[in-house]
């Protein structure tokens, strides 16, 4: 059983069945039932997060500030402006986003990737593949041995799920391969540079630098609490609009020409790389291919620190060197 007691502030002090968050004036303590004694004792590490009052209010104030500035401006003239301006646009916009639409799909049917004649996870292998998968979502390879896709409301609401976690795992590897090959390479340090000792190093209380510049710090002088506050505050705004749809931003005078997946548009396509429907949808099976290559590498990530302790670049250099010693059966206890 876990207990949580807020305390007066006393000076900082931890025993082997309690660990402490301290912010500001209150002191909350996790106490847990005390163990019962054997031969041996474990250490286990305390972690400390402190951050004034004043600072925990600052985080509140900035996290709040993308939605409270979209709402006042949704509610000011300069909103109903644009709101009028949409309207104005917004038939012509609907009138072409059909016709893209149209064109779009008339490219599924001719493209390679989809439709019936679409390959197959087993190639050329006969294999009673499931009727209901037919080939309509980029990346549908006729693989669903749980049979999750038999409902099509569910096939539709796994896929948004695919994609979404897909486009998470390609930024985070960039975020987890950059530092590090940066900091190899010797062309910009650090505090550090690992993945996933990034996290473990806020829960000891180190400072992190952004980019690794001297002294921008942001959120990163801040304990684990507080990054995980600022963090929950800044994703309610883009969550709230996801579950509302492309229709959320209409108040701001933004009308996004496609769906909750691909909504398209100055904001979402900048570059229009949508402007020809059959590169646009051949462009939807690569982003889904390296989202699920990005997500597969991602436990090889999780794998190898667990068994190394080291970064992904650091362990691509250790194979590369001896790739008969540096690899996952020499790492496998014997």
């Amino acid at each position: 059983m876990v207990s949580l007691h807020p305390l007066v502030c006393p000076p900082f002090s931890v025993s082997s069945s309690s660990s402490s968050f301290i912010s500001g004036d209150l002191q909350f303590r996790i106490s847990f039932p005390p163990k019962p004694k054997s031969s041996f004792t474990t250490k286990h590490p305390s972690f400390s997060c402190n951050a004034s009052w004043q600072e925990l209010a600052g985080v509140f104030v900035f996290s709040a500030i993308p939605f409270t500035a979209v709402k006042a401006i949704a509610n000011s003239p300069l909103g109903e402006s644009l709101q009028r301006k949409m309207e104005e646009r917004k038939k012509f916009a609907v009138e072409n986003s059909s016709k893209f639409k149209a064109a779009a799909e008339k490219a599924r049917k001719e493209s390679f990737w989809y439709g019936e004649d679409r390959p197959r996870w087993l190639g050329p292998i006969s294999y009673g593949y499931p009727s209901y998968l037919t080939g309509k979502l980029p990346g549908d390879y006729g693989f669903d041995i749980a049979g999750l896709g038999k409902d099509p409301v569910a096939l539709q609401k796994y896929f948004n799920f695919e994609i979404l976690h897909a486009r998470w795992a390609m930024l985070a590897s960039v975020g987890a391969l950059i530092p590090e090959l940066l900091d190899l390479m010797g062309a910009v340090h650090f505090v550090e540079p690992v993945w996933w000792r990034v996290g473990y190093s806020k829960l000891k209380g180190d400072t992190l630098d952004y980019l690794g510049i001297p002294g921008l710090h942001l959120a990163g002088s801040q304990g684990v609490v507080v990054i995980a506050i600022c963090q929950v505050l800044l994703m309610v705004g883009p969550e709230y609009a996801r579950y509302c749809g492309i229709e959320a931003l209409e108040p701001l005078g933004i009308y996004l020409p496609g769906d909750i997946n691909y909504p398209g548009g100055a904001l979402f396509d900048p570059l229009n790389l949508s402007e020809d429907p059959e590169a646009f949808e051949d462009l939807k099976v690569k982003e889904i291919k390296n989202g699920r290559l990005a997500m597969i590498a991602w436990l090889g990530f999780y794998i190898q620190a667990a068994l190394t302790g080291k970064g992904p670049v650091q362990n691509l250099l250790d194979h590369i060197s001896d790739p008969f010693h540096n690899n996952l059966l020499g790492l496998l206890p014997h």
